[in-house]
């Protein structure tokens, strides 16, 4: 075990290696809030790039996949599934992302990752229509991302 000094910054991984393979699921969400006509013509088809939801769909689920590139002290999960879902109200458009793995740590920063990965594919692909004169987002924000649910399920592995 590493000594902690407090002079020197201390970094480890988790040891998992003795924690049993356990089914587990988390599921997060976020909302990116939109102008109006945003939505609108998010829900017309149209966007420049195209529809944004099937393509923050994929690029959330790649990032859930990735999530120990991303983050340091992750740890690689084979994750055994991957769904992202949306709502659109009239002023946001909701994302929701729950991952499931038969593991020994949990999934909630997959949960997490992709979520937010998802928000900022749609921010992307809406942003010329939500800058103002000046080339800012004055309304356009990336909010309310949490983790809504955890389980785990050790009869089912």
């Amino acid at each position: 075990m590493k000594e902690r000094n407090s002079n020197v910054s201390f970094v480890e991984m988790v040891d998992v290696s003795k924690k049993k393979i356990v089914h587990r699921r988390a599921t997060a969400t976020g909302k990116i809030i939109l102008k109006k006509q945003t939505i609108d013509a998010i829900k017309k088809g149209e966007i420049k790039k195209g529809n944004p939801l099937p393509i923050a769909e994929v690029s959330g689920i790649l990032a859930a996949k990735k999530t120990y590139e991303l983050i340091p002290l992750c740890h690689p999960i084979p994750l055994t599934k991957v769904d992202l879902t949306f709502k659109m109200a009239e002023d946001y458009v909701e994302a929701q992302c729950s991952v499931t793995a038969d593991y020994k740590t949990g999934v909630e920063m997959e949960a997490l990752t992709g979520v937010t990965t998802a928000l900022l594919t749609i921010w992307d692909m809406v942003k010329y229509l939500e800058k103002d004169e000046n080339g800012q987002y004055p309304t356009t924000k990336i909010m309310d991302i949490k983790v809504v649910e955890k389980t785990k399920d050790e009869k089912h592995v």
